[in-house]
């Protein structure tokens, strides 16, 4: 009785296992089909940028250039200034990283460190922000720098970083609230102003938020098109994204030159993410956790 027992207990063991390695199996494999599909244009960008033009569209299909032509990446800088739209792009994307920074942490301790009256209605109102989509918002803005007389310039793609924006705040907000609130007792006892608290203990125990906030704002500044195609006409002052645009006119045949240009644009971003996942992946988490 006792060995019959054993042995149900066993093959039922045996069957679990097997039913949760297949299901195992199962997952993985439809994820991995998942991953091969998202990878097929990008290879296909990648593999096409290093391609000679008779090869882009030859029957069969080649996955792999048979001669490596690195001339396309050359080519590029000598059919279009795409080292003045990098310099351009380097420079609003610096402005509105360090805009979005800098706000966004100081507001996110005001509204998650201090106490003052109004402050639970001043962020709910920064939070019903988000859901204005933005194109209600784009015929006022461009009256208001209109009037400023800010058209063709790049102030209106930074200048709003420095006045914060709401998705960046509640990020930072989030973050702040996971702190200790005995190390402001403390710097406060120690004669620090609200300024050295933020500066000297909330701001370095942030970084893993500020990294998050730096990494989407960088990420959406760069790939932005519709900012400087409503903004800029000077074709000296073109971002690397509309400069694709203007870039793929002459060029709509050429498809070698165009995946080149794209992989160009492509890759500060895929960089950025490569050597900054950790801080990223930190700031994600750590902002979703508040205590209680």
């Amino acid at each position: 009785m006792a060995t019959s027992i054993v042995r149900r207990r066993i093959r039922r063991s045996v069957r679990v296992r097997i039913a949760r390695a297949v299901e195992t199996f199962v997952i993985y494999a439809i994820l991995f089909a998942g991953m091969v599909l998202v990878l097929i244009p990008l290879w296909w960008m990648i593999t096409t940028a290093f391609k000679r033009p008779q090869e882009v569209f030859a029957y069969p299909p080649t996955f792999l250039p048979k001669v490596i032509r690195w001339q396309n990446f050359i080519e590029i800088f000598q059919k279009a200034p795409f080292f003045i739209w990098f310099r351009n792009t380097v420079y609003v994307c610096a402005l509105d990283l360090v805009g979005t920074v800098i706000s966004a942490s100081m507001v996110g301790f005001s509204f998650a460190r201090l106490r003052w009256r109004g402050r639970d209605l001043m962020f709910v109102l920064t939070l019903a922000t988000m859901m204005l989509p933005g194109a209600v918002t784009m015929i006022p803005r461009y009256l208001i720098f209109k009037e400023l007389h800010w058209l063709d310039t790049y102030n209106p793609l930074w200048v709003p970083s420095f006045f914060g924006y709401a998705f960046f705040i509640f990020l930072m907000r989030q973050f702040y609230t996971t702190i200790p609130y005995d190390l402001d007792d403390a710097a406060r006892m120690d004669g620090c102003s609200l300024f050295g608290i933020w500066w000297r203990i909330s701001l370095p125990l942030s970084i893993p938020a500020l990294a998050a906030c730096g990494i989407f704002t960088f990420t959406a500044t760069w790939s932005d098109f519709m900012g400087p195609l409503i903004y800029l006409t000077t074709k000296s002052k073109l971002t690397l994204a509309l400069g694709l645009l203007f870039f793929r006119g002459p060029h709509v045949t050429d498809w070698h030159y165009l995946m080149a240009a794209s992989v160009f644009a492509m890759l500060p971003v895929v960089l950025i993410y490569f050597f900054a996942q950790r801080y990223f992946i930190q700031g994600i988490v750590f902002t979703g956790v508040e205590k209680g």
